[in-house]
């Protein structure tokens, strides 16, 4: 299976571009969904994370207090290393059976920390989604209702992004308008189509 990892900062609009290719009738694999199945009620990383955190950090229906979790991390590296040594091996083996069992002629793993973690050792090809950090700011504060400080602290734990687009086989520039956006995601699609096919021929 020729698979195709999606990424771009916060706010590049990796989940249109995402949409745009599903409408075409490919599978896409979010790993922020898989992040969050994996810490739903019942799931052993939720007791683990309660036992590590204190059950404070449940909300009162049993579900993970996201936002609480999300300030204790980013305030302290430690707890966000613990954190990421429980879920990344349990969210990776998920991503890879959902990637397998897609019947897409690609499959797509749409990812923001794709190349942050080993995810992009799961794809063939790398799609970077980019927009001018401003954007990306604008975007997400419009959007999350977050405060510019929070955004820039989740932007600066992502890798930047020159080393983003440095990683990428493939760009799609979505600083424009959703028109053009479209067609360029159209074009991807064309030549992922292509790879996969090679990838099968060979």
């Amino acid at each position: 299976m020729f698979v195709a990892g999606l990424t771009g900062g916060i706010g590049s609009g990796k989940s249109a571009v995402a949409n745009l290719l599903q409408e075409q009738g490919i599978v896409a694999v979010d790993a922020d969904q898989v992040a969050r199945d994996v810490v739903l009620p019942g799931e052993p990383a939720l007791a683990q994370i309660a036992q590590h955190f204190g059950t404070d950090i449940l909300l009162p229906d049993g579900t993970l207090d996201r936002t609480q979790l999300r300030q204790i991390v980013f305030a302290d590296p430690k707890a966000r290393l613990w954190l990421e040594a429980l879920l990344h091996p349990l969210i990776r083996e998920r991503i890879q059976a959902s990637l397998h069992a897609a019947t897409s002629p690609y499959s797509l793993l749409v990812s923001p920390l794709l190349l942050e973690t080993d995810q992009h050792s799961l794809v063939n090809h790398v799609i970077v989604v980019d927009v001018p950090e401003e954007t990306q700011l604008q975007r997400t504060v419009e959007r999350d209702q977050n405060s510019p400080d929070q955004v820039k602290r989740i932007m600066a734990a992502q890798i930047d992004r020159q080393s983003r687009l440095a990683r990428a086989d493939s760009i799609i520039d979505n600083s424009g308008n959703l028109q053009s956006l479209r067609t360029a995601t159209l074009q991807l699609h064309q030549t992922l189509l292509q790879l996969a096919q090679d990838l099968r021929d060979s």
